[in-house]
């Protein structure tokens, strides 16, 4: 257990880490929670700069009320190893200046392993939001994240039971685990009401007809390297999308690397097509929106299975493993993999039977970052003992 040396202020200084847009849905409820504590507890936001897209950066930090960040790194785009590295760099000199007592990382992102590392080898106590999630397929790079940061941490705070027990496997004390429910949960919960109507996204796309005869629609995102940096992969799985969209309506928010491989690869006019629309990348609000008003959603986000879940949506996950099992086991989630066939399948059967009912787990009930907050106080009032 790591206990920080600084005295009097710092000893209550957290000083919370984003990088990616994920992080910022999962840090809102918190530092809402953290400054709400009796203790006042000095909270720093720091953003690495991994998602470097500025106006979307603004528009999730406005949309979610996050406070601007106290220190940005700006470390923009690179190899995983480069940014790994960069944002290692550029954050022990923050260390040095602020000497924070506790360092508190979310998810799975590069900006998680590398800020809990330089943290805990300067002898800085880290809190790992959102940990002992496993999808225990080490090819993806958030699973040699998530394993590590685990590791090093501290202070652990699961989202589901498989998460302690996937810790305790690993070695972890039990006393440094603490169930505490889903944070991205709290996120939705408080937004709900301002999501953005489906008919207003379709509107200001000047697409007035797409949904004509049609109550619902299809969403669909990809993002992962194993899905997307591939044309052999990627062809079939927006084959399948077009497919999807001869019964619903086929709603397609394009992540830039997606995009990209889309235009260079020469796949942009498999998806011209009426019954299909591409849009920019969304905000927060306007992405709730359109999960909340589909029949169905396709993806290969862990984010995405969560809120899903939460809203009763039915999701088919383009990807063979899940490192949010209980999405599954109790939620409205299926693992379709990525043949075309047992998608289509898989669709089709939502379509006749309405899909999974599921129900919302345990603790996901949007109070999450009150119960980390609470657990953080007496932590550090302990002197910084489980």
């Amino acid at each position: 257990m790591t206990t920080p040396h600084a005295s009097s202020p710092a000893q209550r200084s957290i000083l919370c880490v984003v990088g990616a847009r994920p992080n910022f849905m999962k840090m809102a409820p918190i530092i809402t929670a953290l400054n709400g504590l009796r203790s006042k507890p000095l909270v720093r936001l720091l953003h690495t700069g991994q998602h470097y897209d500025v106006a979307m950066n603004h528009q999730y930090f406005d949309a979610l009320g996050i406070p601007s960040p106290d220190i940005n790194l700006e470390v923009g785009s690179a190899t995983q190893a480069v940014q790994t590295a960069d944002i290692m760099r550029k954050f022990e000199p923050v260390l040095d200046e602020y000497k924070p007592a506790a360092v508190l990382v979310v998810g799975d992102v590069n900006s998680t392993i590398a800020c809990a590392l330089v943290a805990t080898k300067k002898g800085i106590p880290v809190i790992h939001v959102e940990a002992g999630l496993r999808s225990f397929d080490r090819a993806m790079p958030e699973e040699v994240n998530r394993v590590l940061t685990d590791q090093i941490s501290d202070l652990l705070f699961t989202t589901e039971e498989s998460g302690k027990e996937n810790l305790l496997r690993e070695g972890i004390a039990a006393e440094r685990i603490h169930f505490v429910g889903n944070v991205m949960i709290d996120t939705l919960r408080n937004n709900l009401a301002r999501a953005v109507p489906v008919s207003k996204i379709v509107a200001d796309a000047d697409r007035p007809h797409f949904m004509e005869g049609h109550t619902h629609h299809a969403l669909l995102t990809l993002h992962r390297p194993s899905n997307v940096d591939d044309p052999a992969v990627l062809r079939p799985l927006l084959e399948t999308a077009v497919r999807v969209s001869e019964r619903l309506p086929l709603i397609f928010p394009v992540h830039p690397r997606t995009r990209g491989v889309i235009e260079k690869s020469g796949l942009a006019e498999l998806l011209n097509t009426p019954r299909v629309l591409l849009l920019p990348p969304m905000g927060y609000l306007e992405m709730l929106g359109l999960m909340q008003g589909a029949r169905v959603v396709l993806t290969d986000s862990g984010g995405v299975q969560e809120e899903t879940t939460a809203l009763g949506v039915p999701c088919i996950t383009l990807r063979h493993n899940t490192e949010r099992p209980i999405t599954v086991h109790e939620g409205t989630n299926t693992i379709a993999g990525t043949d075309p066939e047992t998608i289509l399948q898989v669709f089709e059967d939502i379509m006749r039977s309405g899909g999974k009912s599921g129900r919302i787990p345990e603790y996901w009930d949007g109070k999450a970052a009150v119960r980390i907050a609470e657990t953080i106080e007496k932590w550090m009032e302990n002197g910084f003992q489980c």
